[in-house]
């Protein structure tokens, strides 16, 4: 098979087809998934190649939406389901949390509940309120659900598979940003990702940046413009999988570099940065050579009147950051 070059939208589109044409128990359900191809249309032209029964256009209601792809899925099928915006996941909390998340617990392994939703996530698209949002931290505290975030085309792709292979409830953070703004060139052959695998994108020895989702890209960009000026040499490290994540790739960085700055999208306090800087301290304290520095949003909701470049960590938060920790002496 030779490779293509796809967009981040369509790799995902290209994932999606890969599983309903294998799987006959695959079915895409969301708003207008269908014969519009999604909000962002992502779905374009699969419900006129599969069918109006396997690409399913749903009413406005994200909580019916997530309850009747459960109950296809305790019976059988590998529902695949669109949240226009992670904003608007909120209305489905109850049933993705208590209900999807808990089955094989409750049912003490004798059911599953193979489900994919699908959550277009970040900021930079000037969407404010209820369409730029980071709202993966909620989803890490009561367990039984696997959280995915691609940066790459290729990441989308296999993860995309992946996710809708797994047994159990997968939640996948879409980098809305990076839909059509990047594209690369690899064989569509459909292996799936593995989860818990973190990827080094750029080696450095003087400090460890650690990331996820379009702000990888942003930290990659600080990283070599630093390392270009003769400055701190920084190793970016891009989480991919959170939900679980990759502590050994993790720390063996930090125990090489002995300085850690987490950036992400979303608010500091209680994100998903505090997390990793609690294992970091409990796992390599006697590694680090200054204080773990986080950077994020300001704990206030996203908002037209602060503005994407207010509220999102730009380049200049991001070197602060490694300045921080850099120059940190006890």
């Amino acid at each position: 098979m030779s490779p293509q070059t796809l967009t981040m939208l369509e790799a995902l589109r290209a994932g999606m087809a890969h599983m309903l044409e294998t799987d006959d128990s695959v079915v895409l359900m969301g708003e207008d998934v269908g014969r519009s191809g999604g909000i962002f249309r992502t779905s374009t032209g699969l419900a006129q190649r599969f069918g109006g029964n396997r690409v399913i256009d749903t009413p406005l209601d994200e909580k019916g939406i997530v309850a009747h792809a459960i109950g296809m899925a305790l019976y059988g099928l590998r529902p695949i389901v669109e949240m226009q915006f992670s904003g608007f996941i909120h209305d489905a909390f109850e049933h993705i949390m208590f209900c999807a998340a808990r089955y094989r617990w409750a049912s003490g392994g004798q059911y599953s509940c193979p489900l994919v939703i699908r959550s277009p996530s970040f900021g930079g698209i000037k969407g404010g309120f209820w369409h730029s949002q980071s709202a993966e931290a909620y989803f890490f505290h009561h367990g039984g659900i696997k959280v995915l975030s691609p940066s790459t085309p290729e990441d989308a792709y296999r993860m995309m598979i992946a996710a809708v292979q797994d047994p159990d409830p997968v939640l996948l953070l879409e980098p809305v940003p990076l839909y059509r703004s990047m594209s690369a060139e690899f064989e569509t052959d459909g292996a799936p990702a593995e989860f818990g695998e973190a990827r080094i994108v750029r080696p450095g020895a003087d400090a460890t940046l650690l990331a996820y989702g379009p702000i990888v890209h942003e930290c990659e960009r600080v990283a070599d413009t630093l390392a270009a000026s003769g400055g701190a040499e920084v190793e970016v490290i891009d989480l991919r999988s959170l939900m679980p994540y990759d502590v050994e790739t993790i720390l063996a960085s930090v125990r090489k570099t002995g300085r850690v700055v987490i950036a992400h999208e979303a608010p500091v306090t209680m994100g998903f940065g505090a997390e990793l800087a609690a294992v970091l301290q409990e796992k390599a304290f006697g590694y680090l050579r200054a204080p773990i520095d986080r950077v994020g949003a300001p704990d206030v909701p996203y908002h037209f009147s602060i503005g994407d470049e207010m509220y999102r960590p730009t380049a200049s938060n991001i070197r602060a950051g490694i300045t921080r920790v850099t120059e940190f002496a006890f």
